[in-house]
């Protein structure tokens, strides 16, 4: 069984920073791609910002030039760098993973259980 283990949020005022963290652990062969998402109220789950295996990133466009991810893949381990964060970032963030179980096995996605980030005064 792999889960996916996201730490770091909590509450920040507007304009500070935070660092998720998304720890993977259990039977894994190798780690595909690594995913943030989040989750506002009311609000439908999107895709923060994605990291290839390889290295490539991309961003949504809310969070360009504010917001880093990073892996170690020594570690199983992603991150997501938030700087000069805004309200409108408050949201669940959820962390989500594309995993080879077993050598030859096929690809199985696992999601985190949330961390909340809110971003208030």
């Amino acid at each position: 069984q792999v889960q996916l283990v996201e730490s770091g949020g909590g509450l920040v005022q507007p304009g500070g920073s935070l660092r998720l963290s998304c720890a993977a652990s259990g039977t894994i062969f190798s780690i595909n791609a690594m995913d943030w998402y989040r989750q506002a109220p009311g609000k439908q789950r999107e895709l923060v910002a994605q990291i290839s295996s390889g290295g490539t990133t991309n961003y949504a466009d809310a969070v360009k030039g504010r917001f880093t991810i990073s892996r170690d893949n020594a570690k199983n381990t992603v991150y997501l760098q938030m700087n000069s964060l805004k309200p409108e970032d408050t949201a669940v963030y959820y962390c989500k993973a594309v995993v080879r179980v077993v050598i030859l096995g096929g690809l199985t996605v696992f999601w985190g259980q949330g961390t909340q980030v809110t971003v208030s005064s």
